[in-house]
């Protein structure tokens, strides 16, 4: 009896040695484009330009942003979000943008896990990435939404990158709209991700023109629509 709980101890010890010797599953591939550290901030430059047909006007707004992750929480789901909130300064001419305080803005959530990170903006829930990060690898962004599918796709990954000054190793696109471009209407919508960074750039344009002249594209003959740009200024934890 003695021998066999000797036996029996051994075998246990083997058991639980080879558990330990068991590697930690890899990371998920992309994880990295969208991190989760709370005190997390991005700042950014903001332009838009809203084009008005009743009355004809062209009005113009230079901002800044800077969303920061300042809360975990569980949601009414039971799963694991954050809390980003935004804050803005506007421009002034008169006035440094370091002189200004940052007022908030408003709050968005953040929902993440193995298989995607979704942002909830202004109500409605976007799946901004997917995992693994894969070239060409498609998904529907507006699948959490009413507002109808619309297919997102990695255009790139892992690319170097200069964006508005700054050097960065790695940064993966999201085309969000293609190109369109026809006698009527221009649309392009994309976003950038920098790894260990998250988003790095947005463009936004949705503009419109029914009185055709040949040649002469939609974007200089603008009757309605807007046109936004985000980019990172600096980033950081706080």
């Amino acid at each position: 009896m003695r021998k066999n709980g000797i036996l029996a101890l051994f075998l246990a010890l083997g058991l639980f040695s080879c558990k330990e010797d068991v590697p930690e599953p890899a990371a998920i591939k992309g994880l990295e484009y969208f991190p989760l550290t709370i005190g997390r901030f991005v700042e950014y430059e903001a332009d838009s330009t809203v084009y008005t047909e009743v009355p004809k006007d062209t009005l113009n707004f230079k901002y800044r942003i800077k969303e920061k992750l300042v809360e975990e929480f569980i949601d009414n789901q039971g799963l694991k979000a954050y809390r980003l909130e935004r804050y803005i300064k506007w421009f002034n001419p008169l006035v440094p943008y370091d002189s200004m305080n940052w007022q908030i803005k408003e709050a968005w959530l953040v929902k993440a896990n193995n298989a995607r990170v979704q942002v909830q903006e202004n109500n409605n829930l976007y799946t901004k990435l997917i995992f693994p990060t894969l070239e060409n690898a498609s998904w529907d962004g507006n699948a959490y939404n009413s507002l109808g599918k619309s297919t997102y796709a990695y255009e790139y990954i892992d690319r170097a990158e200069n964006i508005n000054g700054l050097s960065l190793n790695r940064v993966l696109k999201v085309k969000q709209k293609t190109d369109t471009s026809n006698l009527i209407i221009n649309q392009l919508e994309y976003e950038q991700f920098g790894a260990d960074i998250g988003l790095v750039f947005r463009q936004y344009t949705n503009i419109e023109s029914n009185n055709i002249v040949p040649n002469v594209p939609v974007k200089n003959r603008i009757e309605k629509g807007v046109t936004y740009t985000l980019r990172i200024i600096k980033y950081g934890t706080e």
